[in-house]
């Protein structure tokens, strides 16, 4: 690692370490050449000027594009192995989520999609992927657990995350989704016993940084999420009201999860309860507009005061994306979230979900340079021009790890 600068025409970012709601959420930004240098650390020492760097830029043209921090992609299904496109096409027929669920497809047809892989298939799989978020600007990644669904099964999940983390280029948080669906052959209560007796005290061996668990008809109910919430003895994390109201949102809120994820079906009554425990509400636009669920209530949340944020949900079955500026873009047109705020949810919001905002997320002194070089002219352009690739440049803890050639 060297100290660098990058330089370009404008700059784009939120400020602070907590995460910001409404119109406080959207993004300064300034047209005017500027620059942001970073010592041997990888750590900010100067934003400003583009004339004020103290050392030549390493990358960048003060007079074209903009700088943006790194996107925090904080929701994805990463480690997983194989894809899922029949389903889509099943889907499209009018085939529901749920029907697919019932004949064993989508997470019980990943889960054994993970079985069949021994572990360096489902690396080199994940790896590939890896690849493309960072190409695509993404600094810091959530990976998480949910298709081992039984206790070998999720530990070696487990194993495969640490081990995707502590190579990967981005920094990595690892969530445990040990209730992501009922393992066939048990009962709903007897699986969330073990999980909570056996599986969460296996896994806390290996460490993990927060607990998730899916909420749903299909799957979990709200009494589940509090008995494994009383076991965690970590950051609550919940998949809430996507497929039906469950009243997991206000059942997250209650329990101080850091964030309840989806809120397709989020009551208001939900939305109320969120903004009074400051829970964030992370919007998922990719499989909201691949599923053609209905959006979830982003106008509410935000006149509420909810800080929200935005992910891929990178999954092979409801979601097989990984670009963040992909669903920025759909943020945009699903949710109609402004593109500066969308930065923020994409950024700052989306670190305070995985307990980073004090140390990344924005582009300020003392914070880590996880940075973008972008070729637009301003944030407005990456919702605008969906499809189009906007990344000039990724610089995560001051190396520039890709530069498009053109």
């Amino acid at each position: 690692m060297v100290r660098g600068a990058a330089v370009a025409a404008a700059i784009a970012t939120a400020s602070g370490a907590i995460a910001l709601a409404g119109a406080d959420a959207a993004a300064l930004e300034t047209a005017a050449p500027s620059g942001v240098a970073w010592d041997d650390d990888g750590t900010i020492i100067v934003v400003g000027p583009a004339g004020d760097m103290p050392w030549e830029p390493t990358v960048g043209d003060p007079a074209n594009g903009m700088l943006v921090p790194g996107f925090v992609d904080a929701h994805t299904h990463l480690p997983f192995v194989g894809w899922r496109a029949d389903e889509f096409e099943a889907r499209l027929r009018g085939v529901s989520y749920a029907e697919l669920h019932g004949r064993e497809g989508g997470i019980f047809r990943s889960s054994r999609f993970f079985h069949d892989a021994d572990d360096e298939t489902v690396l080199a799989f994940s790896r590939v992927l890896l690849a493309e978020m960072l190409a695509l600007g993404t600094t810091t990644v959530e990976l998480k657990t949910g298709y081992g669904l039984t206790l070998d099964g999720e530990l070696r999940e487990l194993s495969l995350a640490h081990r995707l983390r502590d190579e990967a280029d981005q920094t990595c948080r690892v969530t445990f989704l040990p209730c992501h669906a009922v393992p066939r052959g048990w009962e709903r209560g007897s699986w969330v016993e073990h999980v909570t007796t056996t599986l969460l005290p296996a896994a806390r061996t290996q460490g993990f940084d927060a607990v998730d668990v899916y909420v749903e008809d299909i799957a979990f109910g709200t009494d589940d999420l509090r008995e494994v919430a009383a076991a965690a003895d970590a950051p609550l994390r919940v998949h809430a009201d996507q497929l039906g109201d469950t009243g997991a949102s206000a059942a997250a809120a209650a329990l101080g999860a850091r964030s309840a994820d989806h809120l397709n079906h989020c009551s208001p009554a939900g939305v109320e309860a969120l903004a009074a425990a400051g829970t964030i509400a992370m919007l998922l636009p990719c499989s909201t507009a691949f599923m053609g669920l209905r959006p979830a209530p982003a106008a509410a949340l935000r006149e509420a005061g909810v800080p929200i944020a935005i992910a891929t949900d990178c999954n092979p079955g409801t979601a097989p994306v990984t670009s963040m500026p992909q669903a920025v873009a759909a943020a945009a047109s699903v949710y109609r979230i402004a593109p500066l705020e969308a930065l923020t949810a994409a950024t700052l919001n989306a670190a305070c979900v995985l307990g980073l905002g004090d140390g990344l997320g924005t582009l300020e002194v003392g914070k880590r340079a996880d940075l973008l070089v972008l070729d637009a002219p301003s944030f407005a352009h990456v919702p605008y021009r969906p499809g189009h690739d906007p990344i000039r440049a990724t610089i995560a803890a001051g190396e520039v790890l890709h530069r498009r050639q053109s």
